[in-house]
């Protein structure tokens, strides 16, 4: 049977990255690893595994998989001369992916430190900062305050208690993993006595209660750039928390959320608003002053503007962080109709409406039109 495409088989495109093809393969792997699939369906599932195994085994490897990329299947097939077949490297290449599955499937995670104690990256925080819609469009530099660990003074970070120190731990010889049988698999395991640090403090400090660190608060300034929107984040890389046992630390993602603009709707890079007229501004026609984000532009209304006109102002949007121009201003007419009238004001408008009337349906174009869609209902 001919082989399968690779990049099919793991279900990637072809300019997948490593990660990509990681991640792929770690899908496949925990679903039709034998361990997960017993009874009829087994020996599919086995196949399929197989599978999944070459083809990662070539794709992430880059000079087999430039290989396979050149010539296809023939450029990384042994008996073609290839220098990168199947089982070409042994177990060992298969063996350092896979045992990040097994971590996934089996509770580990983290890498080895040396020779000894797993390391553990610290946890990403996340930061909500509101802003107004003026500082998203323009941009700001700010300061905010996040948690922040720092080594106790007590024990001088060692989380025992002062006089008294760490013993390595008796579970896993000071290494901070154990080992435990999966089927037919030996799968290294965090220990659970230690946490990984492989060791033990018979008597913590008071002060961190063992950790060797106290939480507190640090300032850390922002830059927030000209254009970003709701929703958009903000990376600080290596302001989460802190590793473990030496590990790197998490990110900070500072989530943007914009306070609701008096008279803005954003949409994209574009602005709407909503701008009420007079009724004899609407009919009579004339120029009008809008506000924008960077002061106040004009619109000359036809005569006889009606209610929901729109007008566009090219340029007075915003310029978001990844465009190349600005967004437009769409403002949106309300014609309002006069309240709270007095009787000299009510007897002109009463006179208005008569003349209006009596010059017949050139007034009201479109309550005409509207009067014969009506009557073309309820024939």
């Amino acid at each position: 049977m001919a082989k399968r495409d690779y990049y099919e088989v793991l279900g990637v495109a072809k300019n997948a990255s490593e990660e990509d093809i990681k991640k792929a393969y770690r899908k496949l792997a925990m679903k039709y690893h034998p361990d997960r699939n017993q009874g009829d369906g087994a020996a599919a599932a086995e196949e399929k595994f197989k599978e999944a195994k070459e083809a990662y085994e070539m794709l992430s490897d880059a000079q087999k998989r430039g290989a396979y990329d050149q010539y296809g299947h023939a450029g990384v097939d042994p008996n073609m001369g290839g220098r990168g077949g199947p089982g070409a490297e042994g177990f060992g290449g298969f063996a350092e992916a896979f045992g990040d599955i097994f971590g996934d499937i089996f509770g580990g995670a983290g890498g080895r430190r040396g020779g000894g104690q797993q390391v553990y990256r610290g946890s990403d925080l996340s930061y909500a900062m509101e802003i107004t819609l003026e500082e998203a469009a323009r941009g700001k530099e700010t300061q905010i305050r996040i948690p922040a660990w720092e080594s106790c003074e007590t024990c001088s970070g060692t989380g025992a208690k002062p006089g008294t120190s760490a013993k390595t731990c008796g579970s896993c010889g000071g290494s901070g993993t154990v080992h435990m049988r999966q089927g037919f698999f030996s799968v290294q395991q965090t220990c659970p006595h230690c946490h990984g640090s492989g060791k033990i403090i018979p008597d913590p400090c008071t002060t961190c209660s063992g950790q060797g660190k106290i939480k507190k608060t640090k300032t850390l300034e922002v830059k927030i750039p000209a254009g970003i929107n709701e929703g958009m984040r903000i990376r600080s890389a290596g302001n989460g928390e802190p590793g473990v046992n030496g590990g790197p630390a998490g990110d900070l993602y500072i989530e943007i959320r914009i306070k609701q603009h008096d008279i803005f709707e954003r949409d994209g890079d574009d602005l709407h608003c909503t701008m009420p007229v007079g009724m004899t501004t609407a009919a009579l026609g004339g120029t009008i002053e809008v506000p924008t984000l960077g002061g106040k532009a004009e619109i000359d209304l036809p005569e006889g503007t009606q209610h929901g006109k729109t007008f566009r102002l090219r340029g007075k949007g915003i310029k978001g962080v990844r465009s190349s121009y600005p967004g437009d201003l769409y403002c949106h007419i309300a014609v309002e109709t006069p309240v709270k009238l007095t009787e000299y004001q009510r007897k002109l408008l009463k006179d208005l409406d008569k003349s209006f009337k009596d010059g017949g349906e050139r007034h009201s174009p479109n309550a005409k039109s509207w009067t014969d869609r009506v009557k073309d209902l309820f024939k």
